[in-house]
Protein backbone atom coordinates (compact mmCIF):
# COMPACT_ATOMS: atom_id res chain seq x y z
CA UNK A 1 0.00 0.00 0.00
CA UNK A 2 1.57 3.55 -0.71
CA UNK A 3 1.65 6.44 1.31
CA UNK A 4 -0.91 9.53 1.45
CA UNK A 5 0.73 12.39 0.94
CA UNK A 6 -0.85 14.76 3.44
CA UNK A 7 1.80 17.49 3.60
CA UNK A 8 1.21 20.54 2.24
CA UNK A 9 -2.59 20.72 2.82
CA UNK A 10 -4.19 22.56 5.24
CA UNK A 11 -5.17 20.46 8.65
CA UNK A 12 -8.91 21.69 7.99
CA UNK A 13 -8.64 19.35 4.66
CA UNK A 14 -6.65 16.48 6.30
CA UNK A 15 -9.07 16.16 8.69
CA UNK A 16 -12.01 15.81 6.68
CA UNK A 17 -10.40 13.63 4.27
CA UNK A 18 -9.67 11.29 7.81
CA UNK A 19 -13.59 12.04 8.47
CA UNK A 20 -15.06 11.49 4.84
CA UNK A 21 -12.73 8.05 4.76
CA UNK A 22 -14.88 6.87 7.51
CA UNK A 23 -17.53 7.57 6.66
CA UNK A 24 -16.66 5.73 2.80
CA UNK A 25 -18.37 2.45 4.73
CA UNK A 26 -21.91 1.51 4.50
CA UNK A 27 -22.24 0.09 7.69
CA UNK A 28 -20.75 3.29 8.64
CA UNK A 29 -23.48 5.25 7.18
CA UNK A 30 -26.17 2.97 8.79
CA UNK A 31 -24.44 3.14 12.07
CA UNK A 32 -24.50 6.93 12.03
CA UNK A 33 -28.24 7.18 10.69
CA UNK A 34 -29.08 5.02 13.74
CA UNK A 35 -27.41 6.78 16.49
CA UNK A 36 -28.64 10.02 15.27
CA UNK A 37 -32.23 8.89 15.68
CA UNK A 38 -31.90 7.05 18.82
CA UNK A 39 -31.67 8.59 22.11
CA UNK A 40 -29.19 6.27 23.76
CA UNK A 41 -27.62 3.45 21.50
CA UNK A 42 -25.02 0.20 22.41
CA UNK A 43 -23.59 -2.16 20.29
CA UNK A 44 -26.30 -4.51 20.79
CA UNK A 45 -28.91 -2.17 19.47
CA UNK A 46 -26.42 -1.72 16.36
CA UNK A 47 -25.86 -5.41 15.94
CA UNK A 48 -29.22 -6.07 15.73
CA UNK A 49 -30.48 -3.84 12.72
CA UNK A 50 -26.67 -4.98 10.98
CA UNK A 51 -26.61 -7.77 8.80
CA UNK A 52 -22.77 -7.53 10.89
CA UNK A 53 -21.43 -9.57 13.74
CA UNK A 54 -20.74 -8.14 16.89
CA UNK A 55 -17.11 -7.63 16.63
CA UNK A 56 -17.73 -6.45 13.39
CA UNK A 57 -19.67 -4.13 14.26
CA UNK A 58 -17.24 -3.11 17.39
CA UNK A 59 -14.72 -2.39 15.13
CA UNK A 60 -17.02 0.20 12.71
CA UNK A 61 -17.30 2.36 16.40
CA UNK A 62 -13.97 2.18 16.68
CA UNK A 63 -13.46 3.80 13.26
CA UNK A 64 -15.83 6.32 13.83
CA UNK A 65 -14.95 7.01 17.14
CA UNK A 66 -11.23 7.30 15.91
CA UNK A 67 -11.88 9.95 13.82
CA UNK A 68 -14.28 11.74 16.13
CA UNK A 69 -18.12 11.56 14.68
CA UNK A 70 -19.35 9.74 17.79
CA UNK A 71 -18.41 9.78 21.43
CA UNK A 72 -19.29 6.52 24.01
CA UNK A 73 -19.93 6.83 27.64
CA UNK A 74 -19.63 4.22 30.07
CA UNK A 75 -23.54 2.98 31.17
CA UNK A 76 -23.02 -0.59 33.23
CA UNK A 77 -21.29 -3.42 31.14
CA UNK A 78 -22.62 -1.32 28.25
CA UNK A 79 -21.02 1.39 25.91
CA UNK A 80 -23.72 4.22 25.32
CA UNK A 81 -22.56 5.83 21.65
CA UNK A 82 -24.44 9.58 20.45
CA UNK A 83 -23.24 11.77 17.40
CA UNK A 84 -20.06 13.88 18.14
CA UNK A 85 -21.98 17.60 17.99
CA UNK A 86 -18.47 19.68 17.37
CA UNK A 87 -17.47 17.27 14.59
CA UNK A 88 -21.08 17.06 12.70
CA UNK A 89 -20.92 20.83 12.45
CA UNK A 90 -17.46 20.42 11.51
CA UNK A 91 -18.66 18.63 8.30
CA UNK A 92 -21.60 20.70 7.54
CA UNK A 93 -19.69 23.89 7.81
CA UNK A 94 -16.99 22.31 5.65
CA UNK A 95 -19.48 20.63 2.92
CA UNK A 96 -20.97 24.59 2.96
CA UNK A 97 -17.94 26.15 1.56
CA UNK A 98 -17.94 24.15 -0.83
CA UNK A 99 -20.64 26.23 -2.72
CA UNK A 100 -22.14 24.99 -5.85
CA UNK A 101 -22.33 28.54 -7.37
CA UNK A 102 -18.36 28.11 -7.92
CA UNK A 103 -18.40 25.50 -10.44
CA UNK A 104 -17.38 26.82 -13.44
CA UNK A 105 -20.77 26.42 -16.17
CA UNK A 106 -17.73 26.15 -18.76
CA UNK A 107 -16.62 22.57 -18.55
CA UNK A 108 -17.56 19.61 -20.39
Amino acid sequence: MGITKTIGFSDETNEMSEILKALGHPARLEIIKHIMKSPTCICGDIVEILPLSQSTVSKHLSELKKVGLIKGTISGNSICYCINENTYTKIRNFITTLNINQISSECC
